[in-house]
């Protein structure tokens, strides 16, 4: 049938109708028939290219633009991925009814797993008492979409090996094209550091995302400079992305995501010396509770600070601490108490997903405003990825967000040493250490609502959960069905 269509005049007649309805559409000003073989091209590779739209997918994240960054009816959703990612969620759902072991079943088992899933089922529950149901209910959706294709579709797209390399590089080389776009951008403002706080705009909302994001791939990008199967050329190109990220992230200005790569540098170090999680564990414990026993006096330390964001870079990165007269780092404090007091108004169920940033104007205390903040509390969301659950999902919300950091970063822990000095355990290396970045920089921003920080979050996050699985603690278990090749170039 579709020889004898292609031999036929249909074809023909239907581009030459397209052309000339489309003409007279943009002749009205009228341009969104253009976007019609772009969709018939999305709806095709669901069909027969799930992988490849896949990897597009993530090539396409950096790139993504909010409709809210243009103001277009204040639609939050990003194109063109977060459509992309409505339909393959739908068609996995499908497939899933029709089709069994889509998802192997000891991912479903996993630990790791389980918590994404209560998670989830939390979210979906804080959806009814909602103070906002309907804005709860698109912050589930977004996150059932962005878990459904960052984490259990890319565990199929795991099982090849090579996929695994064409994630990382897919995403790279979209960063590296807004980069790139952004110092050239930035440079006609002299690298001055309040132009960059919107120079990256429109594919970044501000320099902090941004930086977290570039923050995200620095240790891979590292990595792939020496890595083992990779050819001169390769490597070659790795280390151009490698300076144009570290550009980047220097000139984005973000104070936390340059902190985040000192504490994957010492997560590294903890690694490297084999220190058991629970000694890790105890010792962040016991230096909470030394700052819990010692803080009146370390605010007195903190308040000496006195100086500000500023171009000069030494200034810039000791205002970190300056909780006296630094706008920035006071309103943070600011979105953090309203958070805990949001929490201890509604502890169980909280909010509701998604309403920090429409309901914690009153929850602001007059000794905590600054000069940017907003009577009505317009300006964003609480600026941590725990102290957010907290506010919105209770105690059993941020309960399951340090579940997650603290299972996976165990798992990571014991799985690293048990591992070959392969292929493999460099790539587990880079993802963790980019997860370590993000649980860092996650205490003082938070962007899992949106693709950019989600994607490679989840994708990192189910790597560690395949590498877990191909290399058992228990030696008797089925052997790994895939090994990454010797070259991967």
């Amino acid at each position: 049938m579709l020889e004898a269509l292609k031999r036929s005049w249909a074809i023909p007649l239907i581009c030459g109708l397209f052309i000339a309805l489309n003409a007279v559409l943009m002749a009205d000003s009228t341009f969104w028939l253009n976007l019609l073989p772009v969709a018939l091209l999305i709806g095709w590779s669901m069909l027969v290219a799930v992988d490849r739209l896949l990897i597009f997918l993530v090539f396409a994240t950096p790139l993504s633009i909010n409709l809210e960054e243009l103001d277009i009816g204040g639609i939050g959703i990003a194109l063109p991925t977060e459509p992309i990612m409505v339909g393959l969620t739908v068609l996995f759902l499908l497939r899933s009814s029709l089709e069994r072991g889509l998802i192997e079943e000891r991912v479903w088992r996993h630990p790791i797993t389980l918590i994404i899933l209560a998670q989830l089922a939390w979210m979906a529950v804080c959806v009814l008492p909602s103070s906002m149901p309907l804005v709860s209910l698109k912050s589930l959706l977004a996150r059932f979409w962005f878990v459904t294709t960052m984490y259990f579709m890319i565990t199929r797209l795991f099982r090849d090996p090579r996929k695994v390399h064409g994630f990382f590089w897919a995403y790279m080389g979209g960063l590296a094209i807004v980069v790139t776009y952004t110092l050239i951008h930035h440079a006609q403002n002299g690298f001055a550091q309040e132009p960059a706080h919107w120079v990256m705009s429109p594919f970044f909302k501000d320099h902090t995302s941004y930086g977290a994001i570039i923050a995200f791939f620095l240790p891979f990008s590292i990595a792939a400079i020496s890595f083992p199967g990779y050819s001169r050329t390769r490597k070659g190109v790795a280390f151009i992305l490698f300076i144009i990220l570290a550009l980047g992230l220097f000139f984005s200005y973000t104070r936390a995501a340059w902190l985040s790569l000192v504490g994957a540098l010492g997560m590294l170090l903890v690694l490297r010396m084999r220190i058991p999680p629970w000694v890790l564990l105890l010792s962040l414990l016991t230096v909470g509770g030394v700052v819990i026993y010692e803080q009146e006096q370390i605010m007195i330390a903190l308040e000496r600070n006195r100086d500000e964001s500023s171009d000069n870079i030494g200034e810039h990165v000791k205002s970190i601490s300056n909780i006296s007269s630094d706008a920035s780092n006071l309103e943070r404090i600011n979105r953090w108490n309203s958070a805990v007091r949001m929490f201890k108004a509604k502890p169980i169920f909280g909010w509701g997903p998604g309403t920090y940033m429409f309901q914690y104007g009153p929850f602001q205390a007059a000794k905590d405003r600054t000069i940017i903040s907003t009577n009505f509390g317009v300006m964003g969301n609480a600026h941590s990825e725990y102290l957010g659950p907290l506010s919105e999902q209770g105690i059993p919300g941020i309960g399951l967000m340090l579940a997650l950091v603290i299972v996976t970063m165990t798992t990571v822990m014991r799985l690293y040493h048990r591992m070959p000095k392969n292929d493999d355990r460099r790539l587990l290396l880079a993802a963790f250490l980019g997860l370590v970045t993000y649980y860092l920089h996650g205490a003082l921003n938070n962007f899992l609502d949106t693709d950019k920080a989600s994607v490679p979050f989840w994708a990192f996050t189910a790597l560690v959960v395949l590498l877990d699985i191909k290399y058992p603690r228990d030696a008797t278990l089925d052997a790994p069905r895939t090994e990454i090749p010797a070259s991967v170039s």
